[in-house]
């Protein structure tokens, strides 16, 4: 597990910005049982995450027109009973982090791999996300 002082403030990153934590397997199944379209950000320490991720998925909330209904996060290496949840919920994808993930009323309709981040810019990772809320949020 990652030292809190590393983790907490690429946490807030999103926390400030609207995400409400999910740290535990309970939490995660209550989440993803609710009605509406669920934004799920694993985050993670990794280059990509700070480079790419977590702004692109800042800049997808805060410029899209249509939106999800819950902004969600959990950080890999860290959150690990709330990431051993959210996997279950994303196969049959193996584990990634970072990795973006939208739900719709509990089903997985969307998802960003880490391989799907690595090299590629926040507006690019934006422009996915923008694209997916289009499709699935009201």
């Amino acid at each position: 597990m990652y030292p809190i002082q590393i983790v907490q403030p690429m946490k807030e990153e999103l926390t400030e910005n609207g995400f409400k934590e999910m740290l535990s397997s309970t939490e995660v199944e209550e989440q993803l049982k609710q009605e509406g379209t669920t934004l799920v950000m694993i985050n993670s320490v990794c280059g990509c995450s700070a480079g790419t991720a977590r702004p692109g998925v800042l800049m997808a909330v805060h410029n899209a027109t249509k939106k999800p209904d819950h902004l969600t996060t959990s950080f890999a290496g860290y959150d690990t009973e709330a990431i051993q949840t959210l996997r279950q919920h994303l196969l049959p994808y193996p584990p990634s982090s970072p990795a973006i993930a939208l739900f719709k009323n509990g089903e997985l309709v969307h998802f960003i791999e880490r391989h799907q981040i690595e090299g590629r810019s926040a507006q690019m990772i934006a422009s996915n996300l923008i694209h997916a809320f289009e499709q699935y949020c009201n």
